[in-house]
């Protein structure tokens, strides 16, 4: 096997990469990624350089896998920036990097598309092959594998390479579906305060005199798209001092090629959209990911992107709902701590060392912060 780098997801067929990853994960989807390039929002002058990476078998496709090329390490969730400061402390360059992920979401799902036709493994092994190649080459420090899903965590873990890898985790809320036929039955499982707590949250959206409600596909119009971004865009400004990691065009390119993966709610007060969310979804999942507000109404956030998201998971039969990272407010709500996984490859046995004692460290006030946040839940005992 061999393998070739393209630095634009565009010279790879569309058909070919949904084919090889078989995923109705939305942010793998070749339109996902070609969106995102296509509007600038990833390039080498964002930072973030595409060498997507395929895996041939002859002359025969076999794997691909996004990979970008680093000059930073914003917009990737996993943070590491005290790694680069402690290169920087010695003299080395910890930038540029590599990153396996899906830019600025923090979401877990396949990172390596694989044709049935071969052995995963063997594949996975190839791939690391040519990430050494790389950094021995193009002189990256490391490698960061950002959020993989189950199948790839598990051959990783089977892989004998050993120093290969280090593992890092962190902790997510995500609210799970078991069963429920409408939003009442979320709320029975619910203690009593926080069943109160929730009803009243949603009522007072109403006294304010805001409506809400929910738009997927064809359905959205033009003026909700518009206000959408706006209120993204502002909300951004008022936070971060800028428009926000994605641009207008991307977000067009979503619509105009992802319309039946995406819904928007639609907050309006006085017929004006205040508020909006968008959301992508796929056969089992809804995912929460683009928020913002023109004006600051107590509870709306809540409203918009979490209840809005539950009742639409328990409508579709959706089994999970990832409403985004960080968040303990969501503890109360309903949303579960769960773990999130990378994987590190750095080239420098003597960073590598220090940064594997590092994350051990790191890893037992994980394991206690989770223990901590699921005695917030509001489950009842009978029904947890």
């Amino acid at each position: 096997m061999h393998f070739k780098c393209f630095s634009n997801i565009a010279d790879i067929p569309s058909s070919l990469w949904n084919a090889l990853f078989n995923s109705d994960n939305p942010f793998v989807q070749h339109s996902y990624l070609l969106a995102l390039e296509q509007s600038g929002c990833v390039s080498e002058k964002t930072g973030w350089q595409p060498r997507h990476i395929m895996l041939m078998d002859g002359e025969k496709p076999v794997a691909v896998m996004p990979l970008y090329a680093k000059n930073h390490s914003y917009g990737e969730f996993v943070f590491d920036w005290g790694w680069a400061d402690a290169y920087t402390r010695h003299g080395l360059d910890y930038y540029p990097k590599l990153v396996t992920a899906i830019p600025f979401s923090p979401i877990a799902g396949p990172r390596v598309g694989v044709s049935p036709d071969v052995e995963p493994g063997e594949v996975f092994a190839v791939l690391l092959s040519a990430i050494h190649q790389l950094a021995e080459m193009q002189k990256y420090s490391s490698w960061h594998l950002l959020f993989p899903g189950l199948r790839l965590q598990r051959a990783l873990v089977d892989m004998k390479d050993e120093g290969a890898f280090l593992h890092r985790e962190a902790v997510q809320f995500h609210w799970f579906n078991r069963g429920y036929h409408s939003f009442d039955d979320f709320m029975a499982t619910l203690r009593s305060s926080r069943r109160k707590n929730l009803k009243r949250e949603r009522r007072h959206v109403e006294e304010q005199g805001v409506t809400v409600e929910r738009k997927t596909a064809m359905d959205i119009t033009d003026e909700e798209w518009d206000g959408f971004y706006y209120c993204y865009m502002d909300t951004y400004r008022k936070r971060s001092g800028h428009d926000g990691y994605l641009n207008r065009e991307f977000f067009e390119c979503l619509r105009e090629t992802m319309a039946n993966r995406l819904m928007l709610v639609v907050a309006r007060r006085n017929d004006e959209v205040v508020a909006s969310s968008l959301f992508l979804f796929d056969s089992k999942r809804l995912y929460g990911r683009y928020w913002g507000a023109l004006e600051d109404i107590s509870c709306l956030h809540f409203e918009a992107c979490f209840y809005q998201g539950i009742e639409f998971c328990i409508e579709n039969s959706l089994q999970e709902f990832d409403p985004g990272t960080q968040g303990e407010h969501k503890l109360m709500r309903g949303f579960e701590p769960v773990r999130s996984a990378s994987y590190h490859w750095i080239a420098d046995s003597r960073f590598r060392e220090a940064i594997a004692e590092y994350l051990a460290h790191e890893r037992r006030g994980t394991d206690a912060y989770q223990q901590g946040a699921e005695i917030f839940l509001p489950y009842r005992k009978d029904t947890s």
